[in-house]
């Protein structure tokens, strides 16, 4: 089967990955090191990967905080005056050119290779539009489910997809859990329940039905389609990131254009296809696009600690700058559920299980 296969070749680019990590991030030497070579030249390459996962975190970290609330800011009374459909296509546009860019500099310094060239065949470019669609929906929904949920409480919420990408992980790349990760689950679902909970009103969580059942199929969609991303990026190990990108983002322009046609198409002829944008909106458009880019770079290069770490703090940061720029009360519900979430998000780091 097709799962199989990029199971398969995604096992051995990890493992290749874990064993030769300071050669795939630094380039190979040209000869054989003497031994104290070898030691300068470990330290300033352990030295100079610290600094690169650590500038890695913070950009997700900000950029994943930040995003939440530049939907949320972005709405007019409670409503978006502009097309959000026209705003993800313009995001999917955005990383495409990012990643022609970087191509193209690439191309510039070190020629074209079989590993950067943007032609290729049908069979490697016929797996990306499972993704593509799966976060055109997935992509849709964040904005909906605002009508429920704060900007804080879709943080929280948003956790859930670890457990979908733990469990499409086991089902569909046959990789083990261990006790620690079922455990750091069953956590994050508490410490989600947790931070929603209400004392002052007569609902027991502050999120509706509708909020929680648009999470979920949020937290499904991003799984799978993480997982399934994670193991056509890694499919290739030598593949460059920018190739791969590119042709992710063209179908996901493609999905994006027909779901305009199909959901605000006379919107767009009768006001214009950038009505009611304001410098929020762009802002919240570069910020997605940098994430997204952001995401499929640690997919490819760095593990999920980084990504791990990065939701952990950006939940936090969130709800703290909430409280300045839309009067959030952080209740001792919120505050205790966070911890749990954030311990858990730990103990699901740290338990890998071998293979």
């Amino acid at each position: 089967m097709e799962y199989r296969k990029i199971k398969d070749q995604d096992e051995d680019a990890i493992h290749v990955h874990v064993h030769d990590d300071i050669g795939s991030l630094r380039g190979r030497p040209h000869s054989g090191p003497s031994s104290a070579t070898v030691a300068s030249g470990g330290s300033y390459a352990d030295t100079s990967k610290w600094k690169r996962k650590s500038v890695v975190t913070l950009a997700l970290t900000v950029l994943t905080s930040s995003q939440a609330i530049l939907i949320v800011w972005s709405k007019r009374a409670g409503k978006y005056e502009y097309s959000v459909t026209t705003a993800n296509f313009l995001v999917e546009a955005l990383k495409c050119m990012i990643s022609l860019a970087s191509l193209t500099r690439l191309w510039r310094t070190e020629g074209v290779t079989d590993d950067n060239r943007l032609s290729t065949t049908w069979d490697e470019v016929s797996v990306y539009p499972i993704p593509a669609a799966l976060y055109l929906v997935k992509n849709l929904l964040q904005y909906y489910i605002f009508a429920y949920v704060d900007a804080p409480g879709y943080q929280i919420l948003k956790n859930l997809n670890i457990i979908s990408t733990g469990v499409l992980y086991r089902i569909i790349l046959k990789r083990r859990l261990s006790e620690i990760q079922w455990a750091a689950f069953i956590l994050l679902c508490a410490g989600c329940t947790t931070a929603q909970l209400k004392s002052n009103s007569d609902a027991v969580l502050q999120t509706p039905f509708q909020g929680w059942m648009m999470a979920i199929i949020m937290a499904l969609l991003s799984g799978f389609a993480g997982v399934y991303t994670e193991a056509i990026i890694k499919k290739r190990p030598s593949r460059n990131i920018h190739v791969q990108n590119f042709w992710l983002y063209i179908f996901g322009m493609a999905f994006n254009a027909l779901a305009i046609l199909v959901q605000d198409f006379d919107a767009v002829v009768n006001k214009g296809f950038f009505h009611g944008y304001s410098l929020i909106t762009v802002l919240m458009i570069m910020n997605h696009a940098m994430s997204g880019i952001a995401v499929s770079m640690v997919m490819k290069y760095a593990d999920n600690i980084v990504k791990v770490y990065s939701t952990s703090v950006a939940m936090l940061l969130t709800a703290v700058v909430s409280v300045f720029l839309f009067g959030f009360h952080l209740s001792l519900a919120f505050f205790l559920g966070s911890i749990v979430v954030s311990v858990s998000i730990y103990l699901h780091s740290i338990g890998k299980a071998p293979r």
